[in-house]
């Protein structure tokens, strides 16, 4: 299993948050007004039914850009939640995050991982071609916008965890991801109640 990235040099978050809540919990629980939101549409892309990509796999996006923002809170939470929803293929999480091109994944999802990566990078480097290869492999346009706007989405739930230096559990000891990511997997996306 991947070891968490643990990049944040700040022993304190930047402003008074719940100690008790980690990440994004935390910032949700401090401004509900903006929490709210937020958590929908987490909800909407990495949950909503009519999604042609899977649940698991749209995890595996958001954790994926998380872990090339070196977001530790996002990565390891959306890593466990992928993780859970891949069930009994929950290797192929940390398989293609130590190994993109090499993972036992569909050329599809590897085509759109590789969106979203530029995405992640700077989106305006996604190319026709590589829409175009994605499509070669079965992709549609659901698939790309998906893809797209989780990667989108998710640089600015990564910048906004890390500019406010959350707190991030520094390891796994006590199965603290496995729990996140199952609750993330059976409730999906419920805003913490405020704490304020």
């Amino acid at each position: 299993m991947k070891e968490a990235l643990n990049l944040n040099s700040c022993s304190m978050p930047h402003i008074d948050l719940s100690p008790e809540l980690p990440g994004i919990r935390a910032l949700a629980s401090y401004r509900p007004d903006t929490g709210k939101p937020l958590y929908e549409l987490a909800q909407v892309l990495l949950r909503g039914g009519d999604s042609p990509l899977s649940e698991a796999e749209r995890e595996l996006i958001a954790a994926y850009v998380s872990y090339l923002n070196q977001c530790t809170f996002c990565y390891s939470s959306h890593a466990a939640a992928a993780r859970f929803l891949f069930k009994q293929d929950a290797e192929l999480v940390d398989l293609t995050l130590d190994d993109l091109e090499n993972a036992p994944l569909s050329d599809k999802l590897k085509a759109l991982l590789r969106i979203a990566a530029k995405v992640q990078q700077d989106a305006r480097n996604v190319s026709p071609q590589d829409v175009e290869t994605a499509r070669s492999f079965g992709a549609n346009d659901w698939d790309i916008h998906d893809t797209v706007l989780i990667a989108a989405t998710f640089c600015m739930f990564n910048r906004y965890v890390d500019g406010l230096a959350t707190n991030t559990p520094a390891a796994d000891e006590l199965g603290i991801w496995a729990t996140m990511g199952e609750r993330m997997g059976t409730i999906g996306y419920v805003p913490p109640s405020s704490t304020k």
